[in-house]
């Protein structure tokens, strides 16, 4: 009987444990949806073309095939433009469909915005039977949104928890695009976070499986 009170004391303890941590993501999440909010139009757009520009030099980016990336809505890093350029370049270009039923996402190619429909949230995705659905191993590079990253290259995404499911069957190279504001000292993390290899800001290049892998 003693062992059970222990027992249900640790799993309290725990519960407690795993809600403040809830609860801080929360809290840093719309602290900083605020400050990237308050920033304006102009030097969004400014900010997203340095990281494009730097992001169009990576070597994985160069020998790719296949890149899987998010349609951003303001204030996240924009991508459309992006995606433009890297049609031109030749790339393969997937973008994901959400099914929030099960909480999970599959990648289509789209070779046209006029290939996308807006579904819930105002978000747009790919319209299924006009596009060919891509499997995780044949992207070559996956591009990964989030809201909050530390250098370890954990992040605290916008809360649906797509990409923390999606991460745990990809094995490909991950990158993320950030504004310099974004990356903090260090965020909560969960026994499910998985993080990404490398995050590309407007001043930065943070190789995330090393510390000291940092370039300006």
């Amino acid at each position: 009987m003693k062992q059970n009170k222990t027992f249900n004391q640790n799993l309290l303890g725990f519960g407690f444990f795993h809600g403040g941590m809830k609860m801080e993501k929360s809290m840093l999440r719309k602290n900083m949806i605020h400050t990237l909010n308050a920033m304006e139009a102009q030097i969004h757009l400014h900010k997203s073309i340095q990281i494009h520009k730097k992001l169009l030099l990576e070597e994985t980016i160069d020998k790719s095939e296949i890149i899987g990336i998010t349609l951003s809505a303001f204030p996240e890093v924009e991508t459309c433009i992006l995606i433009e350029v890297l049609w031109k370049l030749g790339k393969k270009v997937a973008v994901p469909k959400c099914e929030p039923s099960t909480r999970s996402m599959n990648f289509y190619e789209i070779v046209s915005f006029d290939q996308l429909e807006v579904v819930y949230m105002k978000l747009r995705e790919p319209i299924v039977s006009v596009t060919q659905r891509v499997n995780a191993a044949q992207i070559d590079v996956l591009i990964v949104p989030g809201v909050v990253f530390d250098r370890n290259g954990y992040r605290i995404g916008f809360g649906g928890g797509y990409y923390d499911r999606y991460l745990s069957g990809y094995t490909g190279v991950t990158i993320s695009l950030a504004f310099d504001c974004q990356v903090v000292e260090n965020v909560p993390v969960e026994t499910f976070d998985i993080p990404v290899d490398c995050i590309i800001t407007e001043s930065e290049r943070i190789l995330c499986n090393d510390n000291d892998g940092v370039e300006k």
